[in-house]
């Protein structure tokens, strides 16, 4: 894994980005979560290797090695997705996103289709206008889209103190862990998995929490784009007991987007990832739109 690269923008900006996979397979840009960075991996890379794929994995902007943005909108990360593509050498490439990361992938498949491949979102967060999306959601997190809308500037010192990895790492696992559902707690239990997300945490957060307080903003307001606008085929992967991101989410992002494949996981939790990566991998390779999956 090539994890400390960056790209030099012509702003001024940098990006960070990490490389890992078959290095000369088919190009995946992934979209991490937040907190969160370009450290966010499955622990067996050997499955991308023997996908043949690629993942590219970038820190968004306030997040690991990447600048912070001020006033950033949702729309201006393709045009950043776009630079990295170009230094990199590639005409066209497939977009991957996880929680957090889900927003960013439906961004690139309105913005930037002719570049795209495929479009997947991974247990990802969906608009926040629906009463019926947000009051399913953590009470801090209705809380802090609240802030978001009505007080911006109290996000950002809110979230350092109560939902800061720096602080105490081990606290933090903690809460996450007894947040989650039972799938997701037996996911989160495994050694590799907690010593790969820790490091990934503090890293996203090295800055501060000033990207992963934007980052909300932008969430707790409209995205700048229809879904229904969206005509690249978009596939989306959720488990019906996502205790993090509610499923009622993911449907209204799939009933919105005209060709959108939505594979709803039975008893299955927001870290569905680290069992199902293979089969979103070769699904992102070869699955055509609209087929179902069976668990």
């Amino acid at each position: 894994m090539r994890s400390n690269q960056t790209l030099q923008l012509s702003d001024g900006r940098q990006l960070g980005f990490a490389e890992y996979g078959a290095l000369d397979g088919e190009p995946v840009f992934f979209f991490h979560g937040g907190p969160s960075s370009r450290l966010f991996h499955h622990p067996d890379e050997q499955i991308a290797i023997s996908s043949g794929i690629r993942i590219i994995s970038i820190d968004r902007p306030g997040y690991g090695l990447s600048s912070f943005q001020p006033g950033r909108k949702l729309l201006d990360w393709p045009d950043d997705v776009n630079k990295m593509a170009d230094a990199l050498e590639l005409d066209c490439f497939s977009v991957a996103g996880i929680s957090a990361g889900g927003p960013y992938v439906a961004a690139c498949a309105y913005k930037i289709p002719a570049r795209l491949t495929n479009a997947t979102i991974i247990s990802g967060v969906g608009p926040t206008d629906s009463k019926k999306n947000t009051e399913r959601l953590y009470q801090k997190r209705q809380i802090a889209i609240t802030l978001a809308r009505k007080a911006p500037w109290m996000l950002s010192p809110l979230i350092w103190w109560f939902q800061n990895p720096q602080r105490d790492p081990e606290r933090y696992f903690r809460k996450i862990f007894e947040e989650s559902s039972r799938p997701d707690q037996v996911i989160l239990s495994q050694p590799e998995i907690k010593s790969m997300l820790i490091p990934n945490w503090l890293e996203g957060t090295r800055q501060g929490v000033r990207g992963f307080a934007w980052e909300g903003v932008i969430f707790a307001h409209p995205w700048g784009f229809r879904l229904e606008e969206i005509q690249l085929p978009v596939t989306i992967w959720h488990g019906d007991i996502d205790a993090s991101i509610p499923l009622s989410m993911a449907k209204q992002i799939a009933t919105a987007i005209p060709n959108c494949n939505l594979k709803v996981i039975p008893k299955e939790g927001h870290f569905l990832f680290f069992k199902y990566w293979g089969d979103i991998l070769n699904n992102i390779l070869t699955e055509p739109p609209g087929d179902s999956y069976e668990n």
